[in-house]
């Protein structure tokens, strides 16, 4: 069975910090891209940052030199680290693994910032 757990998520100010994370059991994990998405409320879910098995990174423009995403493939863990965090990063924020021939999700984990 495969799973995909999430934690981390909260409710910060605007200028705070916070780290997701992600573990994958069910999987080989070094196979699969790994994906954080978002979906705020009202809006659709938004592609947040990418790795891939080797470290490349992709990021959305809105976060980019503020998230950073990492992946320890021994350890089957994604992590999403999020700095300077903005009223408008607010949502729910998916882990995804994106595999040749199927996807997994995780249940997701709420961001909150606000003062």
């Amino acid at each position: 069975q495969v799973q995909l757990v999430e934690s981390g998520g909260g409710l910060v100010q605007p200028g705070e910090s916070l780290r997701l994370s992600c573990t994958a059991s069910g999987i080989i994990f070094s196979m699969y891209i790994m994906k954080w998405y978002r979906q705020a409320p009202g809006k659709q879910r938004e592609l947040v940052a990418s790795i891939r098995s080797g470290g490349s990174t992709n990021y959305a423009d809105s976060v980019m030199g503020r998230f950073t995403i990492s992946r320890d493939n021994a350890k089957n863990t994604v992590l999403l680290q999020m700095n300077s965090l903005k009223p408008d990063d607010t949502g729910v924020y998916f882990c995804k693994a994106d595999g040749t021939r199927r996807d997994y999700w995780g249940q997701g984990t709420q961001v909150t910032v606000s003062s």
